[in-house]
């Protein structure tokens, strides 16, 4: 399990990583300057909620709860380590309209998301059953 968790860090840390990278690319392009300390501070929030990301789809794990009780606890911790980051760094800042419109689109892209993984997974359900019925 930890081992596991450590795994799924240096992957949500990659991640992290390369969308800083994509950020600064377009920071470049637009000829924005930033100084060091505003880089490291959104990068590290950047790569801390990918650390967060990765070791939180062990949420999904082998347990006997329901997948809906697993994705709103997912969805409720998620939300909470966004925002909190979100706005420690700046990203949002803290005025009712921001946080919002903020919060709805955090929750839309979270629903396309899981929809989109819980599609995904119908499908290969499908194709495995099919493969199943046929090698009887």
């Amino acid at each position: 399990m930890i081992l596991e968790a450590l795994k799924r860090s240096v992957v949500g840390i990659a991640f992290g990583g390369i969308l800083t990278f994509i950020a600064l690319t377009i920071m470049k392009f637009n000829e924005y300057e930033a100084n060091v300390s505003e880089i490291w501070m959104h990068m590290g929030a950047s790569m801390l909620l990918g650390v967060y990301f990765g070791v939180s789809s062990l949420i999904f794990g082998d347990s006997g709860s329901n997948l809906v009780k697993k994705s709103i606890i997912h969805f409720i911790l998620s939300y909470s380590v966004w925002l909190i980051i979100a706005s420690m760094v700046g990203w949002i800042p803290l005025n009712a309209p921001v946080i919002l419109g903020s919060s709805l689109s955090f929750s839309l892209l979270y629903l396309l998301n899981w929809f989109g993984w819980f599609l995904y997974f119908k499908k290969v359900e499908t194709t495995l059953n099919n493969y199943l019925t046929k090698n009887k």
